[in-house]
């Protein structure tokens, strides 16, 4: 199953059930994009009403924690013949995020390409993105979209401090950073949005599961 969502039929994915205390099951998976289409299939059966009752869904990179569950052997003892979906069956809104592309490391993240800088900005903006999971910092997602062939390293040093606002790539995944704060991930550009605000409901402007395109910006 691609991490992109082109699958175009269900299929049965590798899952292993943990249980965890005596209201949650930790449902591992074989990879990210596994892992990623299994979370949009439960929120799938959530909405459908076809979920035993689950208080809460949390995802992760290779894991998907379900807790509160009302019946957990019952849902432990189904998980393991769910056939799952493609990821393109869910119809979301999309969070379009401006970007002034002008990150210290773009030319070098267009090197390891084997692009111009130019080419970098038209591949990233060109890309449709979704929130795997999230973590790092309140408002922080891993936005899974670019494929295999665009994965980066990290910095071999990581910064003291990222300003906020920073996009950056690290392996599969785009980020960015809502508060500054120190980080090894490669900057390829700044926007405005404010990905982490108490005031807001929700506070996070990407949760897990959120499509999202990056539109490239004058730099000021």
């Amino acid at each position: 199953m691609s991490g992109n969502g082109t699958s175009s039929r269900a299929v049965r994915v590798c899952v292993r059930v943990l249980r965890v205390g005596e209201r949650a099951l930790l449902v591992e998976l074989d990879g990210g994009a596994e892992a990623e289409a299994f979370h949009a299939e439960v929120l799938r059966r959530r909405a459908a009403g076809v979920l035993p009752a689950v208080r809460e869904v949390v995802p992760a990179a290779r894991t998907v924690l379900l807790d509160g569950v009302a019946d957990p052997d019952r849902l432990a003892a189904e998980l393991p013949g769910w056939e799952v979906g493609p990821l393109s069956a869910r119809v979301e809104r999309v969070v379009e995020v401006p970007v002034r592309y002008d990150g210290p490391d773009l030319a070098e993240v267009a090197a390891c390409w084997g692009v111009s800088a130019e080419e970098a900005v038209r591949i990233h903006t060109a890309a449709e993105f979704r929130v795997a999971f999230c973590g790092f910092a309140p408002g922080f997602g891993y936005l899974t979209g670019l494929g295999e062939r665009y994965e980066v390293p990290r910095r071999a040093t990581p910064r003291t401090a990222v300003p906020a606002g920073s996009v950056a790539l690290a392996g599969p995944y785009t980020g960015v950073y809502p508060r500054s704060s120190p980080g090894g991930w490669q900057l390829i550009g700044t926007t405005d949005a404010v990905l982490w605000d108490t005031g807001r409901d929700p506070a996070a402007l990407l949760s897990p599961g959120t499509r999202v395109r990056f539109t490239a910006e004058d730099a000021r």
